[in-house]
């Protein structure tokens, strides 16, 4: 009977566990939304749900900004020392060199934004929260120098904690290098415009983030000198609501515009051209 007899059923394939890569979703530091990481890499590292801006890497800034095949790195052979002898300072140099590349805390490039010729600094937070060292200051007179010699607008987009204490007062000394270079290109009526991003604090925001001919912010970008805590304490008053953020300072006249990471890229573009009075169909080559 059918009931006593073991029906054979066709031999089955074994099954496969997928694993998913740990990196293919990503999740927003200020909603908490997840979602697939392509989605925020085509979305310019903003949150699709919130809008947040979220941080990005130096050479994707660059990519992101610049025409494709026109990136020419400056300064690439600089690299930081331990001139005072700071404990342990060697050590995160190393670390911060394996895990966020050897361009230190500052990206700087030649290139073209819509056929039009620029010198491009770019701060990455990676590497030890942007810091200011040595190396980001000499970077940026090297770019500067470059600009004045051909005559090259020159854009800074800062993301930084402030100056590298392992450095001590050597750190400082570069707000006033980077101020001396900027002074030169006002001389020569060279436009410099600056792009904050968050955060954008300490010597960077007391130096050249504050010093461009226009000053952009990506929207809720903390831009300010000393922490709010700090300041608080020192007024002895409760300070205003979305004190330090880009918004903020829009209103109070420190930034001229806040704009978003997709029309970053036209807005420099048209900044450019009515500073410089280039028409957008004009072709320019790297000289």
């Amino acid at each position: 009977m059918a009931w006593f007899r073991k029906e054979k059923k066709p031999p089955q394939p074994p099954r496969q566990r997928l694993e998913i890569p740990r990196d293919t979703w990503e999740k927003c530091e200020a909603c908490g939304h997840t979602d697939i990481r392509d989605k925020f890499l085509r979305n310019f590292n903003v949150c699709p749900e919130c809008d947040y801006h979220r941080r990005m890497r130096a050479h994707d800034y660059a990519g992101m900004l610049l025409d494709e095949g026109s990136v020419l790195e400056v300064g690439v052979e600089l690299r930081s020392t331990d001139p005072l002898g700071f404990p342990d300072y060697p050590g995160r140099l190393k670390r911060a060199l394996a895990n966020a590349g050897d361009s230190d805390a500052i990206l700087t490039v030649s290139g073209t934004l819509e056929s039009l010729p620029v010198g491009l600094g770019i701060m990455d937070f990676a590497f030890m929260g942007g810091s200011m060292g040595s190396v980001v200051g000499e970077k940026i007179a090297r770019l500067g120098q470059r600009c004045l010699e051909r005559k090259h607008p020159l854009v800074i987009i800062s993301a930084s904690g402030g100056a590298r204490m392992q450095e001590g007062v050597l750190s400082l000394m570069q707000m006033a290098k980077a101020a001396a270079v900027l002074s030169q290109l006002a001389e020569r009526r060279i436009p410099y415009i600056s792009v904050l991003t968050n955060p954008t604090t300490g010597g960077v925001s007391a130096s050249y983030a504050m010093l461009g001919d226009a000053i952009l912010a990506e929207p809720g970008a903390v831009i300010g000198f000393a922490g709010p805590r700090v300041i608080k304490q020192t007024l002895g008053q409760d300070l205003p609501e979305g004190f330090q953020t880009a918004e903020f300072l829009l209103d109070k006249g420190m930034v001229d515009r806040v704009v978003h990471r997709k029309e970053l890229r036209s807005m420099l573009s048209r900044l450019m051209r009515h500073m410089t009075g280039r028409p957008a169909s004009a072709g320019y080559t790297e000289a």
